[in-house]
């Protein structure tokens, strides 16, 4: 499981540092390996093999019908894969597809979200965080609903 939220910098050859956290996080349970796609929110969108895997095979019990629906997304998600193994030092290659994809040049914002982590660009992520504490705002309950 990953949580919290860590600011890194992207090096110019396009590495990146994986949060120890997450490391150790992702050594307990699986490879030392992430799957990065661009997500539609505009970021990059990280998995465990495992959790990858498990996603998977969602998508396929979602039955034809859904993913002929949804096919346009489906080659974007797919076609957008990369490997990404964390090397001795904790880093990973983001491509340059998904930096671009995410507006990322150099400074960027690294959560954890249960199964995934998620890499915004800082500029990005300070518009998402600004509106979505005004969507709270208004829904105060948010929390209760969750069961939290």
């Amino acid at each position: 499981m990953f949580y919290g939220q860590f600011d890194y910098a992207i090096d110019e050859k396009g590495r990146l540092s994986v949060p120890a956290k997450f490391r150790d996080a992702l050594l307990s349970h699986d490879t030392p390996l992430l799957l990065l796609t661009a997500h539609p929110d505009g970021c990059i969108v990280a998995y465990s093999s495992k959790e990858w895997q498990a996603r998977q095979e969602r998508i396929e019990a979602a039955g034809e019908e859904v993913r002929n629906e949804g096919a346009n997304w489906l080659r974007m998600y797919y076609a957008l894969v990369t490997d990404c193994p964390i090397d001795k030092l904790g880093r990973i290659l983001v491509p340059q597809l998904l930096r671009s994809h995410a507006g990322i040049q150099k400074n960027v914002v690294i959560l954890g979200i249960n199964k995934k982590i998620e890499i915004w660009s800082e500029n990005a992520w300070v518009d998402v965080a600004k509106r979505a504490a005004k969507e709270l705002e208004g829904r105060p309950n948010m929390a209760s609903r969750f069961g939290l």
